[in-house]
């Protein structure tokens, strides 16, 4: 004889069929605040930002892998074009367009260090540091010079911009 238990499976496919409706409206609702908060980050980016010049964000930390490297070879090529945070600093973040920027875009993964550009009407470019300095460290610089080749691309820099 089956326990109380095993007899009331179909109690619980019932529930989960009639709670199904409900978890799908509440994944819509959810995917539709993700795509409004990016719609409004756009929206504030090619606001405020581009019509300064300023046209991409840029995140990176103290770290001794990658700190030199970062405002040598990527920082002082993109200058003023650049919004930058600062990893190491960010209990000092203030709620800002900048951070929520980089929450949205930087998303959880290799997210530090990071470029993200930004284009009048078109997808942000989102240059992901992590594992191309990873490789960098460990004796293989192709991955981190050819991501470093793509930005300065997407943002229209020449060899002689960025060796200046």
């Amino acid at each position: 004889m089956a326990t109380g238990g095993a007899n009331r499976w179909w109690l619980y496919a019932l529930i989960a069929v009639l709670l199904s409706p409900v978890i799908v409206v509440f994944l819509l609702a959810l995917a539709t605040l993700y795509i409004s908060a990016g719609v409004v980050l756009y929206l504030a980016v090619w606001c405020w930002w581009l019509p300064r010049g300023r046209d991409t964000l840029i995140v990176y930390s103290d770290s001794p892998v990658w700190q030199s490297r970062m405002q040598e070879h990527v920082l002082a090529p993109v200058g003023s074009r650049a919004v930058v945070l600062n990893w190491s600093e960010r209990r000092q973040w203030k709620i800002s367009l900048a951070s929520a920027v980089f929450r949205y875009f930087g998303g959880t993964r290799e997210f530090n260090p990071l470029a993200v550009v930004f284009r009048p009407f078109r997808r942000a470019r989102v240059f992901r540091f992590w594992r191309p300095f990873r490789d960098w460290k460990h004796g293989r610089p192709q991955a981190l010079e050819q991501l470093e080749a793509e930005l300065f691309a997407c943002l229209g820099l020449t060899n002689r911009d960025v060796a200046a």
